[in-house]
């Protein structure tokens, strides 16, 4: 009972975190469940579900305050998705290492970029050019310059298709610097997909028989709370510090992987 409530707390401030990032930190959960003595299945499954609980709970919150482009979304994930799958099927031509090493990189790369200061200004509506969408989303008017978003999004799916995860690290520089969305609906969006896409996951999971729910359900229940207190928090927070709590916690999972790989090198 002691180390379900140690592991409980632990998992409750990471919803948090992750929720006011837009990521979702899956590679986090199952880190701590792992090492909290969880079998790796079971880890794995646990994960998936309470990340969809996490997402589901923020959903609430960032959609009252119209904070999540279902349009977006709606075109993101498919192709995401679609290019995952290649990239999952393709995986085994590399080894796991050389994959923990690129996926590393990528991961760098992300956070570095969210770093950089991006204007937020209200885009020019007037633009009209072959390859430019335009999207307005709780009265803000954005161009989503399709010629470079388009390659960044199969990019990103085919990444995390490879190296098996949800992609959630890089949907909101995804969103931010390819599409030039608004950073507090690059987050509510990103969190809508993290959650469907775990809810795949986690049903794959569950149909092997590695759900439990003497854990899972205590857990999501904590995570639903800090779902909805972490979506709370980040409409009320500056786009900077958002952008900065995102940049650091990938920046971390970075770190996390690297030495991961190192470690079975």
């Amino acid at each position: 009972m002691l180390k379900l409530i140690i592991v409980s707390a632990i998992i409750f401030a990471l919803a948090v975190v992750m929720t006011m990032a837009g990521r979702g930190g899956g590679n986090f959960y199952v880190l701590a469940l792992v090492l909290a003595g969880m079998p790796m299945h079971q880890a794995a499954t646990t994960g998936q579900f309470i990340l969809f609980m996490t997402a589901f709970a923020a959903l609430f919150i960032f959609q009252k305050h119209k904070k999540v482009s279902w349009a977006l979304a709606l075109f993101i994930g498919p192709l995401t998705a679609l290019t995952a799958l290649a990239g999952g099927y393709l995986s085994h031509l590399f080894s796991g290492v050389a994959l923990k090493f690129v996926f590393s990189g990528m991961l760098v790369l992300a956070g570095g970029l969210m770093l950089f200061p991006i204007s937020e200004k209200e885009a020019n509506s007037n633009l009209k050019k072959s390859g430019f969408w335009h999207l307005r989303s709780a009265g803000s008017t954005y161009i989503v310059n399709l010629w470079v978003a388009l390659p960044v999004i199969l990019l990103s799916g085919f990444g995390s298709g490879m190296v098996g995860v949800s992609g959630g690290s890089f949907l909101v520089p995804l969103m931010v610097l390819a599409c030039r969305v608004p950073m507090h609906i690059a987050v509510g969006t990103a969190s809508t997909l993290i959650g469907a896409t775990a809810l795949m996951g986690f049903t794959g999971h569950a149909l092997q028989g590695d759900f439990n729910p003497l854990w899972a359900i205590p857990l999501a229940l904590v995570t639903i709370v800090g779902g909805v207190l972490g979506g709370k928090i980040a409409v009320k927070s500056r786009p900077k510090h958002l952008k900065q709590l995102f940049a650091y916690t990938t920046l971390l999972a970075a770190l996390f992987m690297l030495a991961n790989a190192l470690y079975i090198c």
